[in-house]
């Protein structure tokens, strides 16, 4: 286990994210996303059963990944947010040199974006929130007041009927997805921005990272929804090879069922680790 301190926020994001990077020699992104059918038995009968869970794997995996992404709606729906900050809380005292991102993809303008805001990065403490960019610039905002946390903006997404909007062509020809990403580029004043991109749409990850030069940028689909990983690091790569988060939740902490479930995570995480560094 690391050493315990604290995260420090007097860094600007992306050179945190560097940082994470090359102390980890990592890329992965580990998914904290419980489910109560889906946790091993010993689970059922416990109390906070989603944080003590979630700290196995965190435990587990840590040596091979530099950042968690715990997402908000498997713990806000069973009313487990108070096993959620405290899964925040230990994975930052824990781990300092990792990065945690709130996975809430929130989407809103004026008092409740910064409201949402100040959720994510003073009652969760969290480094960096996923955001929706639908509600335009206002929307993004009151994120970027903070200027030492992460805006991710979803540009991309893995999931297959995401075409009817995000490759809805604009009047001069240019996909949607794509002027999300040079916008949000624009936005990126002060090293804090990234991106969502889907791994199951390389291509298309190529022409976002055209779009954004060095800019990071965080990428699901791999594992449970069949993304290419080897395309994805090779589209996704920046100019000095790094600026991916290659995100893995289900593959990674369902990897096993049995009281051995952390064990199996760490190998799966291993194995993700080692694959990702040699692509890139």
């Amino acid at each position: 286990m690391a050493q315990s301190s604290s995260t420090d926020f007097s860094m600007k994001f992306h050179a945190k994210l560097c940082q994470a990077w090359r102390q980890q020699q990592s890329f992965l992104c580990v998914g904290l996303d419980p489910d109560m059918s889906r946790l091993p038995d010993v689970f059922q009968r416990q109390d906070k059963p989603y944080w003590k869970f979630c700290r196995e794997v965190v435990d587990a995996t840590a040596p091979y990944a530099c950042a968690f992404k715990p997402q908000f709606a498997h713990f806000a729906a069973v009313g487990a947010e108070d096993e959620l900050a405290e899964l925040i809380q230990y994975i930052k005292t824990s781990y300092p040199d990792h990065i945690v991102i709130l996975d809430a993809k929130r989407g809103d303008v004026g008092s409740t974006a910064a409201f949402y805001a100040q959720e994510a990065y003073q009652r969760y403490d969290a480094d960096a929130v996923t955001l929706s960019p639908y509600l335009g610039f206002d929307s993004v905002e009151p994120y970027l007041r903070y200027d030492d946390r992460g805006v991710i903006v979803v540009c991309r997404t893995s999931n297959a009927h995401s075409d009817w909007l995000q490759k809805s062509q604009l009047a001069d020809g240019q996909a949607l997805f794509l002027q999300v990403a040079e916008a949000v580029a624009q936005w990126n004043t002060n090293d804090q921005c990234m991106l969502v991109a889907g791994a199951t749409y390389p291509e298309e990850l190529g022409q976002i990272r055209k779009a954004v030069a060095d800019m990071p940028l965080l990428v699901p689909g791999v594992g449970a929804q069949g993304g290419d990983l080897q395309a994805a690091v090779c589209n996704g790569a920046n100019s000095v090879k790094e600026g991916l988060l290659i995100s893995s939740s289900r593959a990674i902490i369902y990897a096993d069922s049995s009281a051995q479930f952390a064990q199996k995570a760490a190998v799966v995480a291993e194995k993700l680790r080692d694959d990702i560094n040699r692509y890139i």
